[in-house]
């Protein structure tokens, strides 16, 4: 064996075990992280609408509820632009670390917060602020996870080791469910004067944990060497629209698949639990926690298919299928046939969405260049995803009444999906580009 045979394959051994750890970090940091984001979309779509927006009209308690759930989405790109410029210009990883404390302590706050009617129109006026809080943190949350995997991840395997940053996510949404099922089913008194803050409160031993792991982890060699070469962008968000700003709205647009899964998560569960439809609170929530536990499993496994064929085929399959599975899944939740709402949500959120869930954190980073990639990522996604937030408040604003009343959003999903499809069918394929290539203009290779 020849000396450079050697070092290739030493080489290749450090790159696939650096790829290993990071993709470890990433997906313990977002599924403790995620816990903390989506028990506040359960919680909004289950009991916030008695505990903070009171109204004679349950559906007003309900879209207002949401809405603070939305709320979090806006402050998503203020966070993508704060922490975007400090993660290309600090490093990744202590804005990872950031991010983190500052969802778990907006989490907390709200399991200690009063309620509507112990203190007024203070209640809800809290409770957007702490949502602000958590949505400032998400915004810097997945782009730096994911940059910082892609970074640290071996030439072949990116779009599998980076998954793991939205396969953590999934596992933070089977841990947040399975801990509000129990809670749900407490009796109506209990539920609302104690068992709703305990998925808050429980959520700092978690917070803790991931921090472990966090602050362990090395910055990436390609932050590094730029530092080492004074490279860095001096202000990345000028630089980005400076150079890529036609990926910048690229990845905007196609960010529009994220508002699938909040309509399936946080609509479907508020519509399917309401007296139009009347299921139970645990059979909704069991069929999220099956359907994301898939998910687990069915995002890497996209991933690595997207390394081998690349990006934009995996990805636009997997776009226009959740635009007709999403018709399916509601027509099934309209039927209350439990059964077959648990086969179409595994079809529709186990498998269809897995498809773009497990390509946009590698997809989107490779889109842009190291010295802008986490300003590049953070603030095109999170412009995007600013839809999503709101989905569910704009799904009860344009549901008709009856057994077809989902009709409309499912019109509205579908749209959605389609546009994401255009738009990555517009993109480079970056699949099979060198990282240090990645974000140039194939001319300037």
């Amino acid at each position: 064996m020849t000396p450079t045979t050697t070092r290739w394959r030493a080489g290749k051994k450090s790159g696939m075990r650096d790829g290993r750890k990071a993709a470890l970090a990433a997906f313990l940091g977002s599924m403790l992280e995620y816990y903390d984001f989506f028990i506040y979309g359960s919680a909004a779509a289950l009991v916030f609408p008695v505990l903070f927006f009171p109204s004679d009209d349950p559906a007003v308690g309900t879209i207002a509820a949401l809405a603070t759930f939305g709320a979090g989405y806006v402050a998503r790109p203020l966070g993508g632009v704060v922490l975007g410029h400090f993660g290309d210009r600090v490093g990744r990883k202590k804005i990872m670390i950031f991010t983190l404390l500052l969802m778990g302590t907006s989490s907390l706050a709200v399991g200690l917060l009063p309620t509507y009617q112990q203190a007024g129109l203070l209640a809800p006026a809290l409770l957007v602020l702490v949502r602000l809080g958590q949505g400032f943190s998400a915004g810097g949350e997945a782009a730096g996870a994911s940059t910082l995997t892609l970074e640290h991840s071996p030439e072949g395997h990116r779009g599998f080791f980076t998954s793991f940053t939205m396969s953590g996510t999934m596992g933070g949404i089977v841990l947040a469910n399975l801990v509000f099922i129990p809670v749900a089913a407490l009796p109506e008194e209990q539920l609302l004067s104690w068992g709703w803050r305990m998925p808050f409160l429980l959520s700092i031993v978690m917070i803790l944990i991931a921090y472990a792991v966090r602050r362990n982890l090395d910055e990436t060699p390609v932050f590094e060497s730029e530092a080492a070469q004074d490279e860095l962008a001096p202000l990345p968000l000028a630089t980005l629209f400076r150079t890529q700003w036609r990926d910048v709205v690229r990845i905007a647009v196609a960010s529009l698949f994220a508002m699938l899964q909040t309509i399936f998560m946080v609509f479907g569960l508020a519509y399917a639990t309401s007296r139009e439809v009347g299921l139970d609170k645990p059979t909704m929530l069991w069929a999220s926690v099956f359907a994301n536990a898939l998910a687990v499993v069915a995002v890497p496994a996209a991933a690595a298919l997207s390394d081998r064929v690349g990006r934009r085929p995996v990805w636009i399959a997997s776009s226009l299928g959740c635009g007709v599975l999403v018709w399916v899944y509601f027509w099934a939740v309209s039927t209350g046939s439990v059964p077959l709402i648990f086969v179409t949500a595994l079809a529709f959120a186990g498998l269809a969405y897995s498809g773009m869930n497990g390509l946009w954190p590698a997809f989107f980073a490779e889109t842009f260049a190291a010295r802008v990639r986490y300003s590049g990522f953070a603030i095109s996604s999170q412009v995007g995803l600013l839809l999503a937030g709101f989905a569910p408040t704009v799904g009860f604003a344009i549901k008709g009444g009856g057994e077809t009343g989902w009709i409309p959003v499912a019109s509205f999903a579908s749209a959605c999906a389609v546009v994401s499809a255009l738009a990555v069918l517009s993109a480079r394929e970056t699949h099979d580009v060198p990282l240090d290539d990645l974000g140039k203009s194939p001319h300037r290779r």
